[in-house]
């Protein structure tokens, strides 16, 4: 049988722009190559600025990880300059990513990933009554009612009349797709309960830092003002508020999502052998575990599962990582064999690629934009799934309990979460332990306000003066994707190289020198049992790749020589 060559580009419903190219044959993918379309050059942007504004740049890279990267800009400068802020600044620190996290969460699985589960149309010929009897047969959420499901089927039906909207041109009937009418209808009910949910939940980041996207930060703490008796800044009816919108997130999460989750993965049980990619996951010991100086119950500490050994943690040391460009259109003076570490790294583009528009960019050696990211010279896989995986080698106890009734009902084990199933899975899993986490750190922040402690800002360090001549900073912290970090050099009070490595660079990463591939092609060749039924509808590919949750806005970016922006898709 011979060999077909298939292109997929560009793969929506992602942030940013991502081409796949693969080879199949036999209903199987034999070969497989994630081609990132965009250049990244914040870095260079950085180059000669206060590192006090390095935050509001930063976080520019993506709207969608909101905040995440202004925290590890200003994690790296403060360790840079050494700063430590106060308590309470941490914890709103924390309680601002972690409902970032749990909206991403979320609006990943409904808004993004569902519809490669769900079959919308599916959803029109449901019976109503029979929808919420099943439903409430998986969560008490008091929506589930049999009028609800009516209305959510007559507004499909409404939309399909005009061409489904927001539901066309998905692959509706493919044989992949195995809901039944029921589950599908209570699964599109819940999708257009999220749009809602996550729009009112993030009101946190209003109040707490100013906006969304983008909230606002502070090297050395937070801009938030915290007077009990002032109409202006956070007061007891903004601590109420806030409370109730945590309560929200985890009633939602609970009730909803999570269930929807285990209810969903039940039809598709081979998907957990399905999608396997690196057998090195590695996390940095926060999120839903452990921020420094808040509770967290027992702590998971950094560290990697190496080479398929799910069960012992090996400690983690952020001077083996290092970035290759072998397959990367970027030009290291070293040579492309040559990995940099990131306080060595250089962001130099040099496009060798074919001219737009192109039929094919695989059969070149350098085929994307994203640099290749390697631990000790392995590929790394990284996210919810390296997150769960780690707690659970260390013995983290909500962590395995939850695990091990899950894996138990799903009738796999801890192996099953390095999959296209587990990855889904771990994100719901991390936002249950999360969304009771941020109960703890809101508890314990009003209890440090009613003690009389409302610092949030510590200006020791503030002005350049006081900072070295020669300083070099990191900040590490575990965004909804993944492993961020953030890399500093700073001299004479100004940026002389700054290199960000982001989640989806480490997953969607090319070829390095030894020719070992990224956790995205991995995911699709690596054990080439990977299955792809209709090359003219590859909903089994956007499987995988979706429980990735990939973000290539974070990975790279285009800009013009002039420095506008530019975004093309070259389709």
């Amino acid at each position: 049988m011979a060999t077909e060559r298939i292109v997929i580009d560009p793969i929506t419903r992602i942030e940013g722009h991502l081409r796949i190219e693969l080879e199949a044959e036999g209903g199987r993918i034999g070969n497989a190559w994630a081609c990132a379309t965009q250049f990244r050059g914040i870095e260079k942007i950085l180059e000669g600025r206060d590192p006090r504004d390095a935050w509001a740049f930063a976080q520019r890279i993506c709207g969608v990880c909101t905040g995440v990267h202004a925290i590890a800009s200003i994690r790296a400068v403060e360790d840079a300059i050494k700063c430590r802020i106060p308590e309470s600044a941490e914890l709103i620190r924390n309680l601002v990513s972690g409902m970032a996290t749990l909206q991403d969460h979320v609006m990943h699985f409904y808004h993004l990933h569902a519809l490669d589960w769900v079959d919308v149309m599916s959803a029109l010929s449901a019976d109503p009554a029979a929808t919420s009897r099943l439903a409430a047969t998986i969560s008490p959420w008091p929506n589930n009612s049999a009028t609800w499901f009516k209305e959510v089927q007559q507004r499909v039906a409404t939309s399909a009349k005009g061409g489904l909207g927001i539901f066309a041109s998905g692959y509706w009937g493919h044989p992949a797709y195995r809901l039944p009418p029921e589950a599908n209808l209570m699964a599109v009910a819940h999708y257009l309960e999220a749009l809602k949910w996550q729009r009112e939940i993030i009101q946190l980041h209003t109040i707490f830092a100013g906006k969304n996207p983008h909230p606002n930060y502070l090297v050395g703490g937070m801009a938030t003002s915290i007077n009990l008796d002032n109409q202006l800044t956070i007061n007891k009816v903004r601590l109420d508020q806030l409370g109730e919108l945590i309560r929200e997130a985890r009633r939602f999460v609970d009730e909803v999502y999570y269930p929807d989750v285990m209810a969903i993965a039940g039809f598709y049980p081979e998907y957990a052998s399905i999608g396997v990619s690196s057998p090195t996951m590695m996390a940095v010991g926060e999120s839903a575990f452990s921020c420094s100086g808040t509770p967290a119950g027992k702590p998971v500490a950094a560290g990697l599962l190496m080479d398929g050994d799910y069960r012992t943690p090996r400690p983690f040391n952020p001077r083996m990582v290092a970035e290759f460009v072998s397959s990367a259109w970027y030009l290291y003076p070293e040579g492309d064999r040559q990995g940099l570490h990131p306080w060595q790294g250089r962001t130099d583009p040099n496009y060798t690629g074919p001219k737009p528009p192109y039929r094919q960019l695989s059969d070149q050696e350098k085929y994307t934009w994203c640099k290749a990211p390697r631990y000790d010279g392995r590929p790394v896989q990284v996210g919810p799934n390296a997150r769960i995986m780690l707690a659970y080698a260390q013995g983290h106890p909500e962590t395995v309990q939850l695990a091990n009734r899950d894996l138990g009902q799903l009738k796999a084990g801890v192996e099953a979460l390095n999959s296209t199933l587990g990855r889904t899975y771990c994100r719901a899993l991390e936002s249950v332990i999360l969304a009771k986490r941020m109960e703890e750190w809101f508890a314990a922040l009003n209890e440090r306000v009613r003690s009389g402690d409302v610092s949030t800002f510590n200006a020791d360090l503030w002005e350049p003066e006081s900072w070295p001549k020669q300083a070099q900073g990191m900040g590490y912290l575990e965004a909804a994707r993944g492993t961020l970090s953030h890399w500093v050099e700073i001299e004479n009070g100004r940026i002389s190289r700054y290199q960000c490595v982001v989640p989806s660079t480490w997953n969607s990463s090319g070829r390095d020198p030894n020719g070992l591939m990224g956790p995205y092609e991995q995911a699709l060749a690596g054990d080439k049992k990977h299955p792809l039924v209709d090359p003219k509808r590859p909903v089994e590919v956007l499987r995988t790749i979706h429980s990735f949750d990939p973000c290539l806005s974070c990975a790279v970016h285009m800009l013009l020589p002039d420095g506008s922006g530019l975004e093309v898709k070259v389709r």
